[in-house]
């Protein structure tokens, strides 16, 4: 069982993707679907590919589950930057400070864990 109290990583994309359900609720309530469904998706892939990346089979394996998450917080912030700068779209400036900090403790881990082999 992974242990929350100690990993920021996982409490940060937990937090996240509950409020990304919430939001991509709200874009759905809007009629806006096609964003919702994307943002869903990519919004909470982050997440369970790091709560995976907690149970790694090798270092290979924890890299490269950590390397999908970044994959994901990067189409995130794509997704996340068309609602802030579309006019009819809502946005959640909460939402934008969370995807920056998850992403400097992904790539704070990356950094540590592809340094370690040198």
């Amino acid at each position: 069982m992974i242990n929350f109290q100690n990993n920021p990583l996982i409490q940060k994309t937990i937090r996240f993707s509950l409020d990304i359900i919430e939001f991509c609720e709200l874009l759905e309530e809007k009629k806006k679907f096609v964003i919702a469904k994307q943002l869903l998706r990519s919004g909470t892939s982050i997440g369970a590919n790091s709560f995976e990346a907690q149970n790694p089979q090798s270092k290979n394996d924890f890299i490269h589950k950590i390397k999908i998450a970044s994959k994901e917080l990067e189409e995130t912030k794509y997704w996340l930057y068309l609602c802030k700068y579309s006019k009819s779209y809502p946005f959640d400036e909460k939402l934008e400070q969370q995807i920056i900090e998850i992403g400097k403790v992904i790539y704070k881990i990356l950094s540590t864990s592809l340094n370690k082999d040198k």
